[in-house]
């Protein structure tokens, strides 16, 4: 279970920052990286709960992350 988390924080991660790079979000990198961890992390535990998620923790990772990273700052940017 312990390394499951990790990997989900290092792929969450590693999302975060791809997706500034290659500018697909302008949050800045901290910003994003936290924000895919944020989700990851949230995914990772209903799973973990609730059975409800992505079969593969990866690819669970990665689709959260990416998830995140389109609500979050979508919904607190003004008009």
């Amino acid at each position: 279970m312990f390394p499951v988390m990790i990997g989900t924080v290092v792929i969450a991660g590693i999302v975060g920052y791809a997706s500034e790079k290659t500018g697909f979000t302008h949050n800045g990198y901290v910003q994003s990286i936290i924000i895919c961890v944020g989700g990851a992390f949230l995914a990772y535990f209903i799973k973990l709960m609730f059975g409800v998620g992505l079969r593969p923790a990866g690819l669970n990772a990665i689709v959260s992350s990416l998830g995140a990273l389109i609500i979050v700052p979508t919904h607190w940017r003004r008009r």
